[in-house]
């Protein structure tokens, strides 16, 4: 039986699998259509997820291209967001009734988060869509992002910018486990400590969806 091609983590190889792997999960009455989120580790969340309506947003996951080895973007949000202030995040917020689609809406996000040109971000795909404790429904817009792009940070929302090689995030291995007490009730969550940046929560549960869609 011949042994398959090693795993490569260049903006190729993203793309391919991406546009293979891109399956279409609508929000629904029943937890089998549920998508991703914060119930998978915490099955009692799907009780108070079904019959409510969530707030639709997106985000970007933007890919480096050029090099060996691809890079994902990260911001740090600002310190005075009302909302996971000082957190790790991907760039991206609520989708407005006039973005008409999820890509639209994370890229126009992206552009007024960190500035980054919509002209130099090629969307691939899109991950199932993720459904957070703070009542959204996130649908994760996977991009490779063309050589030559810059950055303008918004400082009213991004406090930082920063790129974690793609092989890093799509290494189990670093996909911990942890877990603490909200409103009474233990909830579990994946984190992924890179550096100085401590990646977790919705951030860190969408890159693991991102592993076993793509790369598991």
């Amino acid at each position: 039986m011949p042994r398959p091609p090693p795993l490569r983590f260049d903006a190729q190889q993203f793309r391919e699998r991406a546009r293979i792997h891109n399956p279409d999960h609508a929000f629904g009455a029943e937890p089998a259509h549920l998508g991703h989120g914060d119930h998978v580790l915490n099955p009692d969340l799907v009780s108070k997820l079904v019959g409510t309506k969530p707030r639709e947003a997106a985000v970007l996951v933007p890919v480096t291209e050029g090099g060996p080895e691809a890079r994902v973007i990260l911001t740090r949000r600002s310190a005075s967001m009302r909302q996971h202030s000082g957190q790790v995040a991907f760039p991206g917020g609520s989708i407005d009734p006039e973005d008409g689609s999820a890509e639209i809406a994370a890229m126009r996000e992206a552009e007024e988060e960190i500035g980054l040109d919509r002209r130099f971000v090629e969307p691939v795909g899109r991950l199932p869509v993720y459904l957070t404790t703070t009542g959204f429904r996130i649908t994760p817009v996977l991009a490779v992002v063309q050589p030559g792009y810059s950055l303008t940070l918004n400082p009213a929302e991004v406090a930082a910018v920063f790129e974690t090689p793609l092989s890093f995030l799509m290494d189990p291995a670093n996909h911990r486990r942890e877990s603490r007490v909200w409103e009474g009730l233990e909830r579990h969550y994946f984190v992924m400590p890179y550096g100085e940046h401590n990646i977790w929560g919705v951030t860190a549960g969408i890159i693991r969806t991102m592993y076993e869609r793509l790369y598991a």
